[in-house]
């Protein structure tokens, strides 16, 4: 029985080449994946991920996988970086697909709300609709979503009905006439296009999570802390998320694995210093890897500052507890070594 399944065949050319030559690697070492898990640092669920092709290797884990198997650095992190550029490719073409099914599964949503039923010209004076599209125009009682509704002009009695008779001293207006049918219907269509109008405005800010100036969530930018799901909405096994990050263990909370990306990243000296990110969890830590004993590292985002310690001999890893963020730009990550070199994340 072959030790390792078939690469997914929608993988990018260049991210299965990738996986391929980390399995070589790990084969020609004779490491399991738990010794390989082991001599890493790097859980042992995500080896298998990684070697499965279902999640890019992160730098660090790469570093660590050429320390491991005495393989040349340079020329591993230069195919890491072919395909990590792949995967953000295949990832970005992944996010488009999915907005268009959305924007399809909300347009198809809409038009469960239905429109005003044509109807032809009345003896009254209303006004023809016009079909345009799959919507129904109604020209004077309600435009688009965005466009305040004008109300058409009232009829006014004729000239007929106004009289002068011999020897008065002016005009006499008849009594009103009754409002004509057609007014009526012109008020009834007027106030159902406005309640379609805001049917219609509704739906849309519910499927599309915009402000309704095509900005989503733009007003909670001046928030230190980003907005974040509530603790019924995380997913399985996420235990946290923005403030309630701060200061807590990634992997104890469940932000680490298939939730977090390396955000930023840097080589200090022989040690790879990285900023990495939970989405999910709106929360950024830092990561250090082939570091020493004595090596320290700190995440910072604002004020607030975090920090990681190698004090046992034989540790190669360390990373910080968790901040929260708006987003990975936030954070910076630093190391000093126990050298005395110091560098940080842009």
């Amino acid at each position: 029985m072959p030790r390792w399944k078939a690469l997914p065949d929608e993988l990018d050319p260049q991210v299965k080449e990738f996986a391929t030559q980390l399995r070589r690697l790990v084969d020609r070492s004779g490491l399991s994946v738990a010794a390989l898990s082991d001599r890493t640092g790097y859980a042992r669920t995500s080896w298998e991920r990684y070697l499965g092709g279902r999640l890019l290797a992160p730098k660090g884990a790469v570093v660590a996988l050429a320390e491991v198997t005495e393989t040349d650095p340079v020329h591993l992190t230069t195919m890491w970086e072919l395909a990590e550029r792949a995967w953000s490719r295949s990832e970005m073409r992944h996010d488009m697909t999915m907005e268009a099914i959305r924007i399809s599964q909300a347009r198809a949503a809409l038009g469960e709300f239905g429109a005003p039923p044509a109807t032809s010209s009345s003896s009254g004076g209303g006004k023809a609709l016009r079909r345009t599209g799959s919507a129904v125009a109604m020209p004077g009682i309600a435009g688009p979503a965005g466009v305040s509704p004008t109300i058409p002009p009232q009829p006014t009695a004729p000239d007929a009905n106004r009289r002068e008779g011999p020897g008065s001293r002016g005009p006499t207006a008849s009594p009103p006439p009754a409002p004509p049918g057609g007014g009526r219907r012109r008020l009834t269509m007027f106030l159902a296009g406005v309640v379609g109008v805001v049917v219609v405005v509704a739906a849309v800010l519910f499927f599309t999570g915009s402000d309704g100036g095509g900005r989503k969530n733009q007003g909670n930018a001046a928030s230190a802390t980003p907005s974040t799901a509530t603790g019924s909405d995380l997913p399985a096994g996420v235990k946290c998320a923005g403030a309630g990050c701060t200061g807590k263990d990634a992997e104890a909370m469940g932000c680490s694995g298939d939730l977090v990306t390396t955000a930023k990243t840097v080589t200090v000296g022989a040690t790879t210093l990285e900023v990495r990110y939970s989405r999910t969890c709106g929360a950024a830590w830092g990561r250090i890897t082939g570091a020493a004993r004595g090596d320290s590292v700190r995440v910072t985002a604002g004020t607030t500052t975090e920090r990681g310690d190698i004090t046992a001999a034989g540790d190669t890893i360390a990373y910080t507890p968790m901040l929260a963020v708006r987003d990975a730009a936030a954070a910076k990550a630093c190391a000093t070594l126990a050298s005395g070199r110091t560098g940080c994340t842009a």
